[in-house]
């Protein structure tokens, strides 16, 4: 069992989106970046969204998406867990960022999205409520390990986030 830490937010003054991941996976961790697992379909979506994916580099990737008024985080601090699975997680051992600190210096914020089952779940569990209403919405993980869903359904429901 290995204890991983989370990334600081992707964020600037004009996020009106926040989508909230779990925990960075190894390959995230590894090189840095968010996403950073070459079958994860979050880039691939964030190019067909808006024109910010994995060809080009991983700062202009994440400069686009603060232009387009996105910010990016997970509700994990730290956690153990074993491998990248969000299953592997030790429930025990999770911490959470401060996602109330977050929305309230970024109070442009009125929108959460979920990336996946795991990240709605631990906010929720440990985060839940919040000091203001904000729209939440749970969309499909883009993790390679939901592989129930074509690339295409889950561009489709992620399509939400675009203005």
């Amino acid at each position: 069992m290995t204890t991983v830490h989370s990334f600081a937010p992707i964020v600037d003054v004009s996020a009106h989106s926040l989508i909230l991941g779990s925990m960075p996976g190894i390959a995230s961790l590894d090189a840095g970046e968010y996403y950073a697992h070459s079958r994860n379909a979050f880039w691939p979506i964030m190019g067909a969204l808006f024109d910010a994916g994995p060809s080009i580099p991983y700062e202009q990737r994440t400069s686009i998406l603060t232009t387009n008024g996105i910010a990016v985080w997970d509700v994990l601090k730290l956690c153990t867990r074993h491998g990248s699975l969000d299953s592997a997680i030790v429930e025990s051992s999770i911490d959470t960022n401060d996602l109330a600190g977050l929305l309230d210096e970024h109070r442009s914020i009125e929108r959460i999205f979920f990336n996946g089952a795991k990240a709605e779940n631990s906010f929720q569990r440990y985060v839940a409520p919040l000091p203001r209403t904000l729209t939440t919405v749970r969309l499909p993980s883009t993790s390679p390990a939901h592989a129930s869903l074509s690339f295409e359904r889950k561009l489709d429901a992620w399509r939400v986030i675009a203005p």
